[in-house]
């Protein structure tokens, strides 16, 4: 008889109690550890004292918001984020993917996306942790001046490390899989989210923004209605 594997736990970081009862049940419900949070002071003290596998986090927090809480927790180990948002301006996400979040949902949501989203990430980390534990060696991409290190998880542009988290290191990856091929949303959601469905497109559209930011312009092109392609930047 094997061993089952160990519970993955979970840290649920809301103020508003309805909602984090609400999380928390329904997490525990799905065969997670649960520790909450009410306010940013809480939930570094918290994450520092059981060491989730992941983070559920509000954004509108007492004491001090959640992108400062992600800040800090990212400093101390990286962790996956899931960041819950009542903000629907774009540049409030791309703050909050750029601090270290990997992926968003906004308010109000379905609880089984959530669910869906927080698996998904989840089996990211696992499939890490395979290949750590059984690394293939791989090569580095090398196009113009952007170097991807898929052993190390690694960008470099002209020689600087381009700090990604996890989801953009996978979407780079599976553009840069296939350079100049416009590869569709459904695709791309699929590959890298492990999911598809109508509220995927922002959640895309937002990680591609957060790239191009951080790599600049040029680099993935959209191919409108389509999808995208990585190309190399030519000067």
């Amino acid at each position: 008889m094997t061993d089952s594997p160990p519970r993955r736990t979970l840290l649920v970081v809301e103020d508003d109690a309805t909602i984090n009862q609400a999380l928390t049940d329904r997490m525990a419900a799905e065969g997670f550890e649960v520790v909450r949070a009410f306010d940013g002071p809480g939930a570094v003290a918290a994450f520092t004292e059981h060491s989730p596998d992941l983070v559920l986090l509000d954004v509108m927090l007492p004491g001090f918001d959640g992108l400062e809480v992600c800040r800090r927790i990212q400093a101390e180990r990286p962790v996956p984020v899931l960041m819950l948002t009542a903000r629907v301006d774009e540049t409030d996400v791309l703050v909050g993917l750029g601090v270290g979040a990997d992926d968003y949902v906004t308010k109000p949501f379905r609880m089984r996306e959530v669910v869906a989203r927080v698996r998904a990430l989840l089996r990211r980390v696992e499939r890490a942790e395979q290949l750590a534990a059984a690394p293939v060696p791989v090569p580095v991409q090398q196009v113009g001046g952007l170097a991807i290190d898929r052993a190390a998880r690694r960008v470099h542009l002209d020689g600087a490390e381009v700090h990604l988290t996890p989801l953009e290191f996978d979407l780079l990856t599976a553009l840069a899989d296939r350079p100049g091929t416009v590869i569709g949303r459904d695709a791309l959601m699929t590959q890298v989210w492990g999911w598809s469905d109508a509220q995927g497109t922002r959640t895309l559209d937002s990680h591609v923004k957060s790239l191009r930011a951080k790599l600049g312009a040029g680099w993935l092109r959209t191919a409108h209605g389509v999808g995208y392609a990585f190309e190399e930047v030519t000067v």
